[in-house]
C-alpha cells in the first residue's frame, strides 16, 4: 500500500453539516483522487500560505502575475512515494494516471488533446472574460472563507471585477437574474456539444460511459455553485432544472466521489 498523497486545498468556514472543500479547481483534483481510489490526506492552506509552501515542497507556479513574477495556486500535491510535487489539476491527473496505472484512467492518451481543447472551450463558455459566473460566485465564496484569506481574496477578485464584491451580483436583484441567464446560456451551449457528439445527447459523461477528466471539471463547477449558494437555494434549484435536468443528473452522479477527509491545517504540520 503506497503512502497517502498529500493534497493541498483551500479551506472555508464550515458548520457541522458542511464540508470544508469549496473551490472548483481543487475539486477537480479531489474528484480525481476519489475516482481513482488513491489514498490521500488533505492539508488545508490559507491563501497567504500557498506560495511559501509551494516553494518549500517544490511545487511549480501555474502562471505569472501581471508584473511577471511567478503565481502559485492550489491545487498541488506531494507524492511521498516518488518525492514529486505536481501543480495544476490537469497535470495532477496525468501524473496520477502515469504513476498509478492500475487506477481508473482520467486522461487516456488518445483523448489528451481533445480533453485539453474541451477545457479551454468549457471555461470560455462558463467563465467568458471572467464574466457572469465569476461575478455571481465571488461574493458567495468570499463570505465563506476564513478571515485570514478574505483580504487577499477581496483585493484580487475586485481587481478583476472592477467593482466591489457587494456590487457584483446582489442576490435577488435584476442584475443577478441577468447574470444567471448568461450562465444558463453557457451550460446550454455545453449540453448542445453533447447532443452533437453523442446519440441524441443520451450520454451523461463526456467520455461516453466512463468518467474522464473533462467530466470532473464540469462536476467541480456545479459543486462550487451548490456549496456556495446552498442545497435548498433557489439558485441551485434553478441549475438542477436546466437542459431538462441534465445538470442535476450529472451532479448527482458525482455525489459518491465527494468524500472530504478532515485533514490538517498547514500551521499544524
Amino acid at each position: 500500500m503506497p503512502e497517502p498523497i498529500v493534497f493541498y486545498d483551500i479551506p472555508r468556514r464550515v458548520s457541522m453539516s458542511e464540508v470544508n472543500a469549496w473551490g472548483p479547481n481543487t475539486w477537480k483534483t479531489r474528484y480525481t483522487l476519489n475516482i481513482k481510489g488513491i489514498p490521500y490526506k488533505t492539508v488545508w492552506v490559507e491563501f497567504a500560505d500557498i506560495e511559501p509552501i509551494s516553494k518549500k515542497i517544490g511545487a511549480a507556479p501555474t502562471s505569472t502575475k501581471p508584473d511577471g513574477s511567478p503565481f502559485y495556486t492550489c491545487p498541488f500535491i506531494y507524492d511521498p512515494n516518488t518525492r514529486i510535487a505536481v501543480s495544476d489539476s490537469v497535470a495532477i491527473a496525468r501524473y496520477l494516471d502515469k504513476t498509478y496505472p492500475d487506477t481508473h484512467p482520467l486522461v487516456p492518451k488518445a483523448t489528451a488533446a481533445l480533453q485539453q481543447a474541451f477545457l479551454r472551450a468549457f471555461e470560455a463558455e462558463i467563465l467568458p472574460g471572467k464574466g457572469e459566473l465569476f461575478a455571481l460566485m465571488m461574493p458567495q465564496s468570499h463570505a465563506r472563507l476564513n478571515e485570514r484569506s478574505q483580504p487577499y481574496f477581496r483585493r484580487t477578485r475586485e481587481a478583476v471585477l472592477g467593482q466591489s464584491l457587494e456590487e457584483a451580483a446582489p442576490r435577488g436583484s435584476e442584475k443577478a437574474k441577468r447574470l444567471w441567464e448568461g450562465v444558463r446560456s453557457g451550460f446550454h451551449a455545453v449540453a448542445e456539444w453533447l447532443k452533437r457528439a453523442e446519440d441524441g445527447g443520451k450520454e451523461l459523461f463526456f467520455g461516453g460511459e466512463g468518467i474522464v477528466f473533462a467530466d470532473t471539471v464540469v462536476a467541480a463547477f456545479l459543486t462550487w455553485i451548490r456549496l456556495a449558494f446552498g442545497e435548498e437555494s433557489e439558485e441551485w434549484k434553478g441549475v438542477l432544472s436546466w437542459d431538462g435536468g441534465r445538470w442535476g443528473k450529472f451532479a448527482e452522479a458525482f455525489r459518491k466521489y465527494e468524500a472530504v477527509d478532515a485533514g490538517s491545517y498547514y500551521a499544524e504540520v
